[in-house]
This record gives C-alpha cells, sequence and structure tokens, in this order.
C-alpha cells in the first residue's frame, strides 16, 4: 500500500535523495509524517529543519501537509496537493535547480561543521567520501539501523 505509515523504529525513512514531484527530501518527510502519525516515528522529526528547506521553496504548511497524510492519500496524491496548494509555485526547472542544490549542500558554518563532524564520527569515522549532508544522512540512516561503515 502506497500510504502505509513506515515503523521507523525498525527501517529509516526513504534517502533524502529520492524525488517526488521533482522534490528531493519530500518523500523523506512523507514518511516521518505518516510515521509520526501512527507513533512510530523513532528518533525522527517530522518539521525539522531540513523538511523547512521543502516545505519553504515549496510553499507549503507542514501541518496542512501532515493533515493530508492523515487523510490517507498516498504520494501520487500527495504530490498533486503540492503542486495545488504551493504559494510559491516553483516551475519544473527551479524544482530541479532547487532539489540539485539540495543533494549538494554541505556545512557552511561552525556549528554545522562541528555538528557534521560529530555524527560522522560516530557513524563512519573511516569514511573519506562523506562530504554533503545527504550522503551524512544516507550513511546514518544505515548505520543506525545495522549496517557497517
Amino acid at each position: 500500500m502506497a500510504n502505509a505509515a513506515p515503523d521507523l523504529t525498525r527501517t529509516p525513512p526513504r534517502s533524502p535523495r529520492v524525488r517526488l514531484g521533482g522534490y528531493v527530501l519530500l518523500p523523506r518527510m512523507i514518511d516521518k509524517g505518516r510515521a509520526t502519525l501512527a507513533g512510530k516515528n523513532g528518533d525522527y522529526h517530522f518539521d525539522c529543519p531540513l523538511d523547512q528547506h521543502f516545505t519553504r521553496f515549496a510553499g507549503i504548511d507542514a501541518e496542512a501537509l501532515k493533515a493530508q497524510l492523515a487523510e490517507g492519500k498516498g504520494d501520487g496524491e500527495i504530490a498533486e496537493w503540492v503542486v495545488a496548494h504551493s504559494t510559491t509555485k516553483p516551475t519544473a526547472a527551479a524544482i530541479e535547480a532547487w532539489s540539485a542544490h539540495q543533494a549538494g549542500r554541505s556545512p557552511s558554518d561552525l556549528d554545522s561543521i562541528k555538528f557534521f563532524q560529530g555524527v560522522l564520527s560516530t557513524s563512519g569515522p573511516k569514511r573519506t567520501d562523506i562530504g554533503t549532508w545527504f550522503d551524512l544522512l544516507d550513511l546514518d540512516d544505515f548505520v543506525s539501523y545495522g549496517g557497517k561503515a
């Protein structure tokens, strides 16, 4: 079932790289929203700062999105809802550019660099290929559920 709530105490949400409607982050946010509604979000937080990158760009309200998830809407219906309710109405080209930018983002200030390095030192201390937030999230998700870095 496309709209079943994932159990994020057992498996991670989708990678931030996965796209829906051209948007990165949206499928991950959907997974966290569904899991939150089902009480199965574990350590994951709906409408976290990462999710807020998406909601600001797409021009949608996180709580309104969660209400759509509570109605049991599938991914395709959510993508249609985002288009219909966006206050920013980004073009396909703008979505592609934004998604590419998000996928390549790395820590840019001292506090975020320290945080990034702290997670990396725990999840993959010998990994030298982790340079973006998406790299770090994928690695942390993998290691958190038993994978070996």
